[in-house]
């Protein structure tokens, strides 16, 4: 068996976080040498604290958790070396031709620093960016929930703890209340923050780490922030950008059943995230208008949205295949594509964060397809793997699978 990755993980943690580094610290394919944390969530201070909680259910307080800043990427100086000897950085966030989390442009992670986020992009290391698109196709039940608090796993049962709030984070963010609903043409935290810091101090850092997988951004949906930005990304454009572009190798990356199942599980891990999932859900059905009856739709243009509006009529699921009642597992996807990318599918090109106007925190895709006659900002700059496809049953089993005990 090969040697297990080492990995840190910049984090924020947020509820979806903790099942991310639960299912790291269960995932022998990596080694978790060290969590990082940064606002998002929580503020910077409190997403420390919640870190080191979290590893102290999990037994791991050996593990080092270094407080990283509490400022964007505009307030603060930066050491270019950091690409050169970072591996990779698979960073969440952004949003491709789909409405983002914040603004119909934005992601969260993304708009909330864009200028980070559009130096990670634009960095010469390995950067794998998870988007929006992708970890809205991996959907955790409200079922697997419960099963996991009746899991006798330690992860198992404070999980089942804490996901209660965040299927009812779901519920509210999602608006899913049992109505009509209308299409809507969506590194684990703000602005990859980690990344373009270690950038800027360490010039060698892009060539001398294996890579860096990024969860942020939305394309081909909108985002989470407003309609431009996702919200990893809207966090800190500049510092995203800065990764994007930076020539790293960037790698560029959810029902209420499941609930019930980690609900059942004896493991520590499933119990604890039973518990605190319920906020999730109700979040999702708010923030999404997840109403529940049957609406009209285009598959092919809104597959993803699709899958999470569906999720709440029991008729669209007889009717359409799909699943009841769920919440996206947006870091849980990003770790496992650390863990094991033939789990996803990518395309490859240069990365832009706009960092001004009403479209700050836009993720912007350029496939190289084209030339164009003039010189321009998006020239000569290195490409990044963004995720565009899942195997989302798969993800779910492995996440179920991994966080039972």
């Amino acid at each position: 068996m090969a040697e297990p990755k080492k990995i840190i993980i910049d984090t924020d943690p947020g509820i979806d976080d903790a099942m991310a580094i639960f299912l790291a610290l269960r995932s022998p394919e990596v080694n978790v040498i060290g969590l990082t944390t940064i606002y998002g969530n929580v503020y910077t201070t409190l997403a420390t604290r919640n870190a080191l909680h979290l590893l102290e259910v999990a037994g791991r307080t050996y593990i080092p958790v270094a407080e990283g800043s509490h400022v964007s990427y505009v307030a603060i100086e930066l050491d270019p070396a950091f690409t050169k000897n970072i591996g990779q950085i698979v960073l969440l966030g952004g949003v491709f031709l789909v409405n983002g989390n914040v603004n119909p442009a934005s992601e969260a992670n993304i708009y909330g620093d864009p200028e980070a986020a559009d130096i990670v992009f634009t960095c010469e290391a390995d950067v794998l960016a998870i988007a929006l698109n992708v970890t809205h196709q991996v959907i955790l039940t409200y079922h697997d929930c419960d099963i996991l608090a009746e899991s006798d796993g330690i992860f198992a049962k404070y999980l089942s703890k804490i996901l209660e709030f965040y299927f009812s984070y779901h519920r509210d963010a999602y608006n899913m209340k049992l109505e009509v609903a209308r299409r809507t043409d969506i590194p684990v935290a703000e602005g990859s923050q980690v990344s373009y810091v270690a950038i800027e101090l360490d010039p060698a850092f892009t060539k001398n780490i294996g890579q860096i997988v990024l969860l942020g951004g939305a394309f081909l949906v909108n985002g989470n922030v407003n309609p431009a930005s996702e919200a990893n990304i809207f966090g800190d454009p500049e510092a995203a950008d800065i990764v994007f572009t930076c020539g790293a190798d960037v790698g560029y990356w959810a029902q209420y059943h499941d609930r019930d199942i980690l609900a059942e599980s004896d493991g520590i891990f499933a119990k604890y995230l039973s518990k605190i999932l319920e906020f999730y859900f109700s979040y999702h059905r708010d923030a999404y208008n997840m109403k529940g009856m049957y609406f009209e739709t285009n598959y092919e243009l809104s597959n993803t949205w699709l899958l999470i509006f569906a999720t709440f009529n029991p008729d669209f699921y007889l009717r359409k295949g799909f699943f009841s009642f769920g919440v996206y597992l947006h870091d849980p996807t990003t770790i496992l594509a650390a863990v094991n990318p033939s789990l996803m599918t990518y395309m490859e090109g240069v990365i832009r964060v706009q960092t001004t106007g009403i479209t700050r925190g836009l993720s912007l895709f350029f496939n190289k397809q084209k030339r164009f006659n003039e010189e321009t900002e998006w020239c000569n700059k290195p490409t990044v793997k963004v995720a565009v496809t899942v195997d989302a049953p798969e993800v779910v089993k492995l996440v179920m699978q991994r966080l039972m005990y």
